[in-house]
């Protein structure tokens, strides 16, 4: 019995320092983002030595899946869902635009450092692709009430995607307009689009 006991608290310790781990990463691909961070760094963030980072994530992909994972439960996109409710396409987008963008002012600084890294760095954009999903149903809720042919239909998506895009969004922002601003413009856009 004595050494069920010991098992399952092992078990515990390994998991508590797993997640550590994961939070030491999380924090410095926020910070710098995930390829200017190195191992060295996440372990001694984590309060452990650099083999005990290996020993949970013998390779960068489990790692940036374990970070990917803990970043998004932590901060989920806006809840495109609700927006299905609203009838009127550009009530709609004015809607989802508004709060996505103000996800993106909370989180800025973390999403520029680990989008921008995610951009460039092809085995980092396939670990992340898990998460694409919500993206992707955000754009559909989006395009949807604006696509009454294909025609129509691509051209709302392509508007759209711009429009959900971070760094569109950042680029507005560093020419200081406001995101009130900046949905009426995206607004625009996907309306004559």
């Amino acid at each position: 019995m004595a050494r069920k006991y010991e098992l399952k608290r092992r078990a515990v310790r390994q998991d508590a320092t797993r997640q550590r781990i994961i939070a030491a990463a999380v924090d410095l691909h926020c910070s710098v983002g995930p390829t200017r961070t190195s191992i060295l760094a996440i372990a001694e963030r984590a309060g452990v030595e650099r083999p005990t980072v290996y020993r949970h994530f013998p390779t960068l992909d489990a790692l940036y899946v374990a970070c990917a994972d803990r970043f998004w439960t932590d901060n989920p996109l806006p809840d495109a869902e609700a927006w299905t409710g609203i009838a009127d396409p550009e009530a709609r987008l004015r809607r989802g635009l508004d709060e996505l963008y103000g996800f993106f002012e909370r989180l800025s600084p973390a999403l520029w450092n680990i989008l921008r890294d995610v951009e460039d760095t092809p085995d980092l954009k396939q670990c992340c692709a898990g998460h694409a999903g919500g993206w992707t149903r955000m754009r559909e809720v989006l395009v949807e009430p604006f696509a009454s042919s294909p025609e129509q239909r691509a051209r709302a998506d392509a508007a759209v995607a711009h429009a959900v895009d971070y760094f569109a969004w950042r680029a507005s922002r560093r020419n200081g307009i406001s995101n009130a601003t900046i949905v009426d413009l995206m607004t625009g856009m996907v309306r004559g689009g």
